[in-house]
């Protein structure tokens, strides 16, 4: 079986989608597509959800692929030509710990995010937190995933309750 070409990786914030989908990218020799970059102008100005679908579509009638995400307005898109969703379906309070640490470490570092936006501590204490995000989005991103590995038109889904499962999958995916 040759290695999948078209990646969805999908999760709740601070599940690690990212970081994954570079160790794919990386280990697979395909192109990575980060979609904080596609979605956020600088600022944190949000790109109009026609624009978003526009610039996924784009990316999606490519060979060759990972996206580290799919968001309301566009998120048929890449599940209509994905080879595989990997789901990252951990336990809340483990992708809750992973945001909460990788939110501090951005804030005392000032690491850029993406398109030169950064955490600040009035968006981390804010109503659009990324930690209230995770909060109000667990359930559905749960749901959704099991959704799809439980519907047999779609693509493949594999999902991930652990991050030693996900290194086991890792360790035997082709180079």
């Amino acid at each position: 079986m040759s290695p999948p070409a078209r990646i969805l990786v999908y999760g709740v914030y601070g599940s690690g989608k990212s970081t994954l989908a570079a160790r794919l990218a990386q280990r697979l020799g395909l192109p990575w597509y980060p979609v904080d970059d596609l979605l956020w102008q600088p600022g944190w100005v949000e790109v109009p959800v026609g624009q978003q679908r526009s610039r996924i579509e784009e990316i999606c009638r490519r060979d060759r692929w990972i996206l580290d995400g799919a968001y309301h307005g566009w998120r048929d898109v890449p599940l209509a030509r994905a080879d595989l969703v990997v789901g990252l379906d951990y336990p809340r309070w483990l992708s809750f710990w992973r945001l909460l640490r990788r939110t501090l470490r951005r804030l005392l570092t000032g690491e850029e995010i993406c398109n030169g936006n950064h955490e600040s501590l009035g968006s981390v204490f804010s109503r659009d937190s990324v930690l209230v995000w995770h909060a109000s989005a667990f359930g559905r991103a749960r749901r959704r995933m099991r959704g799809w590995q439980a519907d047999p038109s779609g693509p493949p889904v594999l999902l991930f309750r652990s991050p030693a499962a996900l290194d086991r999958w890792l360790a035997d995916l082709p180079r």
